[in-house]
């Protein structure tokens, strides 16, 4: 028979060598290494076979003890689900998915029937020790709806959902930055001619918008404890992803430097700014700034276009006001004041506060957009996954969450109109007031 207490110290040197990885990473306060992740799921599954050879070598040895008395504890199967109907196979809640997950993830634990019919491509998916079960579809596009719904940007803009083997999109565009004679459609002119004139060529001209998906991540570390509890489990990963997805996405499309994220409105080249009156007081917004915004907005883009304001700028709108003789008449408010319910709107278009408007006095604290003609890119929803080796000393199994998008105004320059001297866009902010 095997010396047991040998393949003991055996296991245990094992786990002295993944500790010391997690430990030197967790005192140089950075991630693991490809190397290292490798090596630490080479070391688990080694303790994994270390630990059933012990289990094993344990009850022959118990079995010969007590002359074939079998004393071994029932097993525990996962229930059958082939024969149930389709609803039935799917998990009652996201919170129980993830459950499902952890103990599959677990080392000798048991991995239930309704994961590994979705399992992720190319992830180990016969291997429970990977964790590499992605969540059902189910739930995935409900996070995803509830990210656009949370955000209040994202759901206005034109969306181009990807195909699988695509990771960009490349589009081509009128490059039109005029509509001065021999500029509209960027160079196409016609010629009133006389009878046997020779005629004369004009031209379109192009230019490609060209956007690739941007990785935008979220990362969750979860006890056992907070496993347990399925409810609040799922109240922590789909509210809260849910919530910040949708932030983060709107906070791109109004500011987004475009580097490794999509691109802002107020970092394109189709925004035109308002300059403020001369003699404004800083910090303040006046009924001139308003109505020049909205000359500034181009004609199409009107009847889609809405008004996006830091919640700080509430006060100035409620106190505007157009001179009349030596009075004046309310500009925001109804005629009977603030006992009366606010249009909230202005030129007939929603005033909406977001957080992602800088503050009052900068340039983005008032913005007047039509979002229709902003693109937005992506790809297969939310992408969710977990591991356990990330933290695997400290009983912490870690929730992925990924969402690849991109995006651009579909303008890459201000409109010079046919007759008039100031430029229009679908983009208009007032500049700073400082």
């Amino acid at each position: 028979m095997k010396n047991i207490a040998e393949m003991k110290q055996k296991r245990a040197e094992l786990i002295k060598q993944a500790r010391s990885i997690l430990e030197t990473v967790e005192k140089e306060n950075r991630t693991l290494t490809d190397e290292e992740e490798q090596k630490l799921k080479d070391l688990n599954a080694e303790i994994d076979k270390r630990q059933k050879e012990i289990e094993f070598e344990e009850r022959q040895q118990r079995l010969e003890a007590e002359l074939n008395t079998r004393d071994s504890e029932p097993i525990r199967n996962e229930p059958n689900t082939s024969n149930l109907s389709s609803n039935e196979t799917k998990f009652r809640s996201f919170g129980e998915q993830m459950m499902a997950v952890y103990r599959a993830a677990c080392p000798n634990g048991r991995v239930d029937s309704r994961l590994t019919t979705r399992a992720a491509s190319g992830l180990s998916e016969s291997l429970p020790s990977d964790g590499g079960f992605l969540v059902q579809q189910d739930f995935v596009s409900e996070l995803l709806k509830r990210a656009y719904n949370t955000g209040v940007i994202a759901s206005k803009c034109r969306k181009i959902p990807l195909s699988t083997n695509s990771n960009g999109l490349k589009i081509n565009a009128i490059n039109e930055s005029s509509r001065a004679n021999g500029s509209r459609w960027g160079g196409i002119q016609t010629y009133w001619e006389n009878e046997a004139d020779q005629l004369i060529s004009s031209r379109p001209k192009f230019r490609v918008m060209d956007l690739s998906l941007k990785k935008l991540t979220g990362l969750c570390y979860v006890t056992d404890e907070l496993l347990t509890d399925a409810a609040a489990l799922e109240s922590v990963l789909i509210q809260g992803f849910a919530e910040e997805f949708g932030f983060k996405i709107d906070d791109a499309i109004i500011n987004g430097n475009g580097a490794g994220q999509p691109l802002g409105i107020l970092n394109s080249g189709a925004l035109v700014k308002v300059a403020k009156e001369t003699g404004q007081a800083a910090k303040t917004i006046t009924v001139e700034n308003i109505v020049k915004m909205w000359s500034r907005m181009w004609g199409r883009s009107r009847q889609n276009a809405v008004w996006l304001i830091n919640q700080d700028v509430e006060p100035m709108l409620y106190t505007l006001s157009l001179k009349i003789g030596d009075g004046g008449v309310p500009v925001y408010m109804p005629a009977n004041g603030l006992a009366g319910k606010p249009y909230s709107t202005l030129f007939g278009r929603p005033v909406i506060p977001i957080e992602q408007c800088s503050s009052l006095g900068t340039l983005g604290d008032i913005i007047l957009a039509d979002f229709s003609q902003y693109l937005l890119i992506d790809k297969g929803g939310i992408n969710a996954a977990s591991s356990i080796h990330v933290r695997f000393l400290y009983d912490e199994s870690v929730f992925r969450f990924i969402y690849r998008v991109d995006g651009q105004p579909i303008w890459d320059k201000a409109l010079t109109p046919y007759k008039g001297s100031s430029s229009l866009s679908p983009f208009v902010a007032l500049s700073d007031r400082k």
